[in-house]
């Protein structure tokens, strides 16, 4: 089914995969202190040592993405000194709350927080820039962490380092393999086409095409994985980076609207899909209620569990065979508030995520996503008749032959929320139009810029 083999995987993970565990060491380098508020932390304030005194690191998760919670069980049965106080949140809450909840007193010492670039430009952000001096993170591949990045003009790529990945995710579809087998689908599709067809077939049989949520606006998963084929993957990352003049209101973008509004009126979404919410699209798709599901990486052991041999994962079809695989992916980003009380605690924990053996088994095992970090290490292994070996397979493919592009929710700070979300449940509804809804979503991205 899928033409990347096993070496070429773990010759994928080797080059996300993380340096020798370094000796934890009191560091100190020159650097600038923290008087002017900016999220920079003097080097000479920078310590690699973990504290043997009792400490409770407060987090500020996503809902429904319980790694970093394992993680923090496992990290305790190592150093039972630090405990964990955890709460979670929808997405579109998180990014909406973030910077109130930074802003006060009582700021979390790690947060779930996929858009940066707003946030690191207010001084609401730890610079990690000392953190990647003293635990030598400059062995990981600059590729995997320059989204992470935001430069003093408040675009991302490059500038100071303000968060960290805990999984390295890709994005694609997944399938029930029982009901492609009813209706003829020997493979996966390989064009754009063949997957509508699919989905017809799907539908005259009495088959759900496509299990969606959009209660909160998951219509962006297939939404961006057709305008990933339909667009220069660059115009659409440059967008999504903040770059100047950069637009989603494009030909592309329309095109890949229309496709959303075509799909809606022909039944391909489930009729409530405006209030769907994400576990029950998972759990729906699980018990075989739907042929098609839009996700990423980090679904791929719980549906190994749940449905076994009866799903697969394909990256997005291109719009013509034969052409190049571009997948929606980033780093499941953390940051470091700048009033964080404990924030070399924290810069342990996430550099113990990216090095310590069983904490890296730990993210494949339970998030499918490759754990990140240079090669040095080990790649934590799985079985390769599991779902989660496909969805590494896929993620090899993006590596070596493929481009891999940000979410379009990551854009700003109110861009899912009150752009992504509103616009496509409307579209969806048939309320609007596909040139209408990018018009709206690029009227709020420029809106939010201005802000």
């Amino acid at each position: 089914m899928f033409t990347t083999t096993t070496r070429s995987t773990r010759r994928y993970l080797a080059v996300l995969a993380v340096a020798a565990t370094l000796t934890a060491t009191a560091c100190s380098a020159p650097g600038s202190d923290n008087s002017d508020g900016s999220g920079a932390k003097a080097d000479s304030d920078v310590s690699t040592k973990l504290t043997d005194e009792k400490v409770t690191l407060d987090l500020y998760l996503e809902t429904g993405f319980p790694i970093v919670e394992k993680l923090s069980k496992e990290f305790t049965r190592q150093h039972p000194n630090i405990t964990f106080d955890i709460r979670s949140d929808q997405f579109a809450s998180l990014a909406e709350n973030a910077p109130r909840v930074m802003a006060g007193d009582d700021a979390p010492d790690l947060i779930r927080l996929a858009t940066i670039a707003d946030s690191a430009d207010d001084g609401l952000l730890l610079d990690l820039d000392p953190y990647y001096e003293a635990y030598g993170w400059d062995e990981f591949p600059e590729s995997q962490l320059e989204q992470m990045r935001v430069s003093d003009d408040g675009t991302r790529g490059s500038g100071p380092l303000y968060a960290l990945g805990v999984g390295y995710s890709v994005t694609g579809v997944y399938y029930n393999k029982d009901i492609a087998a009813r209706i003829g689908m020997d493979e996966p599709p390989a064009t754009i086409d063949e997957l509508e067809a699919d989905m017809a077939e799907a539908k005259a049989a009495g088959e759900q095409p496509i299990m969606q949520f959009n209660d909160i606006g998951g219509a962006a998963f297939p939404f961006q994985a057709l305008l990933n084929q339909y667009a220069d993957p660059a115009v659409v990352s440059d967008w999504i980076f903040q770059k100047p003049d950069a637009t989603i209101d494009t030909p592309a973008a329309v095109e890949a609207a229309t496709h959303i509004a075509d799909w809606a009126k022909k039944g391909y979404f489930p009729d409530d899909v405006n209030s769907v919410d994400y576990t029950t699209m998972v759990g729906r798709f699980a018990k075989n209620d739907g042929l098609f599901m839009f996700d990423g990486d980090w679904e791929s052991a719980n549906l190994g569990k749940t449905m076994g041999d009866k799903v697969g994962f394909f990256l997005m079809p291109t719009e013509e065979a034969g052409g190049t695989p571009v997948a929606m992916g980033a780093p499941n980003t953390y940051i470091v508030p700048a009033k964080a009380e404990h924030p070399d605690e924290i810069a342990y924990f996430l550099n113990w995520i990216h090095t310590d053996e069983k904490a890296r088994q730990i993210v494949v095992d339970d998030s499918g996503a490759a754990p990140g970090g240079p090669a040095s290490l080990p790649v934590p292994e799985v079985p390769e008749t599991s779902l989660t070996h496909q969805t590494l397979e896929a993620a090899a493919t993006i590596g070596e032959s493929g481009v891999l592009v940000d979410f379009v929710a990551n854009a700003t700070s109110g861009i899912y929320a009150n752009g992504i979300r509103p616009e496509l449940q409307s579209l969806i509804d048939g309320r609007t139009s596909p040139e209408d809804a990018v018009k709206a979503i690029q009227a709020e991205y420029e809106a939010d810029l201005s802000s």
